[in-house]
């Protein structure tokens, strides 16, 4: 199995063409020539923001996501461009929270969206919150981008593949001590008693009108016990709300007179007219989406279909959007050791970034790709060029013998044992969907990891994106670019500049009748 992979893709991943320096040195003549058009930088005002968001995609994940993504078109994927990789400004993200140096998906979430660093497991509030103590709440709360830009006119949208209160969504909209509290069915009574309420409450009463809400997580807007749309004979999808109160029933209520849409599947999504619909709230599964490469292609969509109808409905507003869009699975896949499912998700997640790039103009929108933190994955062992990525190193172990695949985790649940001694992997499907990398730590469930992030920018102002920066910086930069929340100034002297500018040869042209009428 082995012997018969690797020759398959070495037939296509050595190229004559690349013995030669001429090719090389090509390619890096032409790289340089666009590096130096990049000297006039794009100082416009964004009128479009997009933030992509892959939860848990590390520089190990990006990597090994590339050469996916190139062998799935049946090249040697080392060469192949990500999307991302076609940006041009570069920078790395400290992803530490304030009181931990490896971080979680809330703490960050609270700094990539709130501009403020937090504490692990809080959204939306700043670290002088405490995690699961309500009364840390009230004074602490801090807003977001998304936010800053509803209140500067813009239209805003959410797109995730998680729950739409998972702690990334959930912190571009509420104020929640503990992420895990997504509805009152997840909260301690003192804390409901307290007041403190629950995450997806506020995700229709913090924010009003929020444009576009795509993702999962329906069972959390529905009274306790009641059966799911989709799933009637499940009981772990019925609804969790104790309150019994039904959240989609009232959006559709207060929505009823602004061409707003709920819908459930992928076939009420592609059947509406974007044209025709200003609001919409998506709900496709209890939970989290599937993931990709287990997907439902009748019933749930994928990412870059939510996508592009989000962008269709949010770019009508001639004051612009934000979007924040998150491959969420990326994380699950890792969490459980799944890297097959993990890169997948990364692979359709960088899809649906050249789809947005398609669908806006880079004159007038800034778009940034990063992650909230990394994992302890990655892949090596020597192997040659063309491997598949799922694939073996060349080589045995040499101190037990043994074969191993290039892709390993730090920790996590492929430590398996037998007989006291190390799986021996020959005799599995290592290259299987659900197949657990093997891992030096045995753990239910592997744990992030505590590197720096990329961070890849295009747009205007995207050269402010550069070198390594605090992860709090980059709402800072996207706010700047599109002269809303706390970075008005500059715009407000520049745009009168340029309304002086425009004003000017219509002036003269005016003098000059003026003198040839007297």
């Amino acid at each position: 199995m082995l012997e018969m992979s690797k020759v398959i893709w070495l037939a296509v991943a050595d190229p004559t063409e690349h013995k030669d320096p001429l090719f090389w040195n090509t390619w890096a003549q032409r790289t340089l020539k666009n590096a130096l058009t990049l000297q006039k930088l794009n100082q416009n005002t964004a009128k479009n923001l997009i933030l992509f968001l892959g939860d848990g995609m590390g520089i190990p994940t990006v990597t090994a996501a590339r050469i996916l993504k190139g062998q799935l078109s049946r090249q040697s994927g080392e060469e192949t461009q990500l999307e991302m990789d076609k940006f041009p400004f570069v920078a790395l993200s400290k992803t530490y929270n304030t009181n931990a140096q490896v971080a979680d998906s809330a703490g960050t979430a609270t700094a990539y969206l709130c501009g403020v660093k937090a504490n692990e497991g809080t959204v939306g509030v700043s670290a002088a919150a405490v995690r699961s103590q309500c009364n840390t709440t009230q004074g602490n709360e801090v807003t977001s981008i998304l936010r800053w830009a509803k209140e500067a006119g813009k239209s805003v949208g959410i797109v995730t593949t998680t729950r739409v209160n998972h702690a990334t969504p959930s912190a571009a909209y509420a104020h929640c001590v503990d992420r895990d509290w997504y509805s009152d069915g997840e909260m301690p009574a003192e804390a409901v008693q307290a007041g403190c309420k629950d995450i997806a409450r506020q995700l229709f009463e913090n924010i009003p009108n929020i444009d576009v809400i795509m993702g999962g997580g329906r069972k959390y807007m529905f009274p306790q016990n009641q059966s799911d749309v989709e799933y009637p004979g499940e009981k772990k999808h019925f609804g969790t709300r104790i309150d019994r109160r039904n959240l989609v029933e009232e959006w559709n209520n207060r929505m009823k007179n602004k061409k707003a849409h709920y819908v459930w599947n992928k076939k009420e999504l592609l059947s509406l007219n974007p044209n025709s619909v200003d609001y919409i709230l998506g709900l496709f599964e209890p939970g989290d989406l599937p993931y990709d490469l287990e997907r439902n292609n009748e019933t749930d969509p994928s990412l870059t279909e939510m996508v592009e109808v989000a962008i269709k409905i949010l770019k009508k507003n001639p004051r612009g959007f934000y979007l924040l869009v998150e491959g969420g699975r990326i994380d699950h896949g890792h969490h459980e050791g799944k890297a097959k499912q993990a890169l997948h998700e990364a692979v359709e997640m960088d899809r649906a970034i050249g789809h947005a790039g398609l669908m806006t103009n880079i004159n007038d929108t800034m778009t940034v790709v990063t992650a909230d933190h990394s994992h302890m994955f990655n892949f090596g062992g020597y192997t040659p060029r063309g491997n598949t990525i799922f694939g073996l190193a060349p080589m045995l172990s040499d101190v037990d013998q043994k074969p191993f695949t290039a892709i390993l985790y730090g920790n996590g649940p492929g430590f398996k044992v037998v007989n006291g001694l190390r799986e021996n992997i020959s005799t599995l499907d290592y290259e299987e969907n659900n197949y657990q990398a093997q891992s030096a730590v045995p753990l239910r469930m592997e744990t992030h990891g505590g590197e720096d992030v990329a961070v890849f920018a295009k747009g205007p102002m995207a050269h402010l994106l550069h070198g390594v920066h605090e992860q709090n910086y980059i709402p800072h930069v996207m706010a700047y670019a599109a002269c809303i929340g706390q970075n008005r100034d500059h715009c407000m002297s520049s745009s009168g500049a340029s309304s002086l500018s425009a004003a000017l040869p219509s002036l003269t042209a005016l003098l000059t009748l003026i003198r040839l009428l007297c």
